[in-house]
């Protein structure tokens, strides 16, 4: 077996490091920035932080900042017109992974024009070239976009988000600086948090996992459990420690795949404009219960890594149980909705939720196989 992995080419750490974003653009003889954000991140002065770090530079910048929560694809061709206008030559996305992912295809469509049907990137995209080089600067502690190969645009014309995995449109530059996350409302926090949680639980038990990332995925929910419920209450060290453990869940996961927890929430999020963390945060225990019994021994790893007393000498059983204890606690603890009738989920739609989840990029991976049916009694046991 060959295993691939692919990560930034340079990424920085640590509180200031978002004034690494002009020396990058200069040693690389750029010259002109499209700042891809939403208005939200200009209105509360987080955007604004780098804006004035390029302007101290002399560095010339236009901002797009038409990006919705669930980015659509108007967002993007929107974007590559406004890219194209701008003659600009490097994109800076700050933001969460709404602007990172949009910032993606706008990149990946600058450089293969002959994607300009945003549809024609779903699933495993055959690009011949690099996308236009992204400084991925992270305000949010949950998608870890900025390291990852993935992004997920939203169909509205037909009710479906769907995900691009492609090589080419990684960032070359990966901006984790916790002083953009400071501003994070306490239920963003939690919702991005445990959607970082989500990726680093599914991507130690998808069916592509192996031992590099399994070692990631393990200190990654470490971190996660240890701090996310400080950082939703505000406290920096916690958020600092957020936006490390997210970014290393995803250098696990871009790299092997997910599974029916991001299937089923992509669907929810796209039919109901549900934040993505929330849905994968309401959906991660009852996929967790399902998938217990093809698990193996991972969920004592999981549970232990929670810092779940006495796994050692627990049963099989018995650290499956744990486990998703620990996981429900947390999530409970961080506020997270348990039901989706809580959402505004209509049990009437479950079916075409389910066929949606069904043909979604990420199902294959799930370490345990699915049918339609299983997967509309997921939905149903949480309705």
């Amino acid at each position: 077996m060959v295993y691939r992995t692919i990560l930034n080419e340079t990424s920085y750490f640590g509180k200031g490091a978002i004034k690494e974003i002009a020396t990058e653009i200069k040693k690389r003889n750029l010259k002109k920035v499209l700042l891809v954000t939403d208005k939200d991140l200009i209105k509360f002065n987080v955007a604004t932080k780098v804006c004035d770090i390029l302007q101290d530079a002399q560095i010339d910048y236009e901002v797009y900042d038409n990006i919705k929560p669930n980015p659509t694809i108007k967002n993007v061709t929107d974007g590559v017109k406004f890219c194209k206008k701008s003659a600009a030559d490097v994109i800076v996305a700050v933001g969460g992974g709404s602007s990172i992912d949009t910032s993606k295809a706008i990149a990946i469509i600058m450089t293969n024009p002959e994607f300009a049907d945003v549809r024609s990137l779903e699933g495993a995209s055959d690009t011949k070239n690099k996308a236009m080089p992204i400084i991925a600067v992270s305000t949010t502690s949950g998608t870890a976009a900025e390291v990852t190969i993935n992004y997920v645009i939203t169909d509205e014309e037909k009710n479906r988000k769907f995900v691009c995995a492609d090589p080419h449109d990684i960032p070359v530059i990966a901006i984790v600086d916790p002083d953009m996350t400071a501003s994070m409302p306490a239920k963003l926090c939690a919702a991005t948090g445990m959607d970082a949680l989500v990726h680093a639980i599914e991507g130690y038990i998808t069916k592509g996992s192996w031992e590099l990332t399994d070692m990631l995925h393990l200190k990654a929910i470490e971190i996660i459990s240890r701090s996310l419920r400080s950082s939703v209450q505000g406290c920096p060290q916690g958020r600092s420690d957020m936006a490390l453990g997210q970014y290393i869940a995803g250098m696990g996961f871009s790299n092997v795949g997910l599974g029916i927890v991001h299937s089923m929430a992509h669907p929810l999020s796209a039919v109901y404009d549900t934040p993505h963390g929330v849905a994968c945060a309401i959906l991660l225990t009852p996929v967790l219960k399902f998938n217990a019994d093809s698990s193996h021994d991972k969920y004592r790893d999981i549970a232990k890594a929670m810092d779940v007393d006495g796994t050692a000498t627990m049963t099989v059983e018995e650290a499956r149980k744990a486990c998703i204890a620990a996981v429900e606690k947390l999530s409970l603890d961080v506020g997270i909705p348990q039901k989706l009738s809580e959402l505004g989920v209509q049990e009437k739609d479950i079916e075409f939720l389910a066929q949606s989840a069904i043909a979604d990029a990420c199902t294959p991976g799930n370490p345990r196989d699915v049918t339609l049916d299983e997967v509309i009694g997921i939905y149903k046991s949480i309705l």
